[in-house]
């Protein structure tokens, strides 16, 4: 399975007429990650971009502390889904061995298979480094976020999560079935690019607990959704030193955290 969309027939039904037509879906399968060997977690996911989703879900979920410690990374087909065989350092899968994490991952799911209350709420990551945007640079990237989601566009069954430039503009865009998996996919793509200047994360979705802390083990300084954030996604953007941006639509949004890194003007 490598397509990432499949044309489908269907039958419409509009004000009493039917039509028959074609339709373009996105694709959904079961992705192994498998570390050293050792499958470590099954996630529906969109076929594309599984280097970055790899990369990405290692930082976010603290399995490696940097990129350098993946040695290799390929991806491979299997008549049920697709693999990603991902070879880390002796001392990193020491450490994963350890923590015997065993997860199933759903589209939409972030804690299936987290064995305790401490895993499912680890101890706030603070974010570092100064950044300072503007709230207009957020309506631009809010208002190009249509433009840049293609898959959307084509299927209007996935996710985005973009990587915007301090004045707005939209530098990298990665899309999922999955909201965890689209924003893992950017966090890989950027580690996989070199990204290493300012800028924010912006997410198609509602801003959970499991984005922010996405956002924070990967230094992210503000996360902006276009949906409400959770009560515990605020308290917990608020104790990363994470500045959260929730309701990001056209003419409005709404500041919940740090709001000192959102000013008319940039510096």
């Amino acid at each position: 399975m490598t397509g990432v969309t499949e044309r489908v027939s269907r039958l419409t039904w509009v004000r009493g007429a039917l039509n028959r037509e074609s339709d373009t879906l996105v694709e959904e399968a079961p992705v192994a990650l498998v570390y050293n060997g050792l499958s470590h977690v099954v996630m529906m996911a969109t076929p594309a971009d599984l280097k970055d989703l790899a990369l990405g879900f290692s930082l976010s979920e603290g399995i490696i502390a940097c990129p350098q410690q993946i040695l290799d990374c390929e991806v491979g087909a299997q008549a049920q889904g697709l693999t990603v065989e991902i070879t880390v350092t002796a001392a990193t899968f020491h450490s994963l061995k350890e923590r015997r994490r065993h997860l199933t991952g759903r589209t939409g799911c972030g804690l299936c298979g987290v064995e305790s209350l401490e895993q499912a709420l680890p101890r706030p990551t603070r974010v570092t480094g100064g950044f300072v945007t503007g709230h207009e640079a957020l309506q631009r990237a809010v208002t190009a976020l249509g433009q840049v989601q293609s898959l959307k566009r084509r299927t209007g069954a996935v996710h985005g999560a973009a990587w915007c430039s301090p004045g707005g503009d939209i530098e990298m865009m990665r899309e999922d079935v999955g909201r965890h998996n689209a924003l893992d996919k950017l966090l890989g793509g950027l580690r996989r690019a070199g990204q290493t200047g300012a800028g924010f994360a912006l997410i198609s979705s509602r801003a959970s607990y499991e984005m922010v802390a996405k956002a924070a083990k990967c230094n992210i300084p503000l996360l902006a959704a276009v949906s409400a954030p959770t009560a515990l996604a605020v308290r917990y953007a608020e104790a990363c030193g994470i500045t959260l941006v929730g309701f990001l639509q056209r003419g409005r949004h709404v500041i919940y955290t740090h709001e000192r890194r959102v000013a008319e003007s940039r510096a």
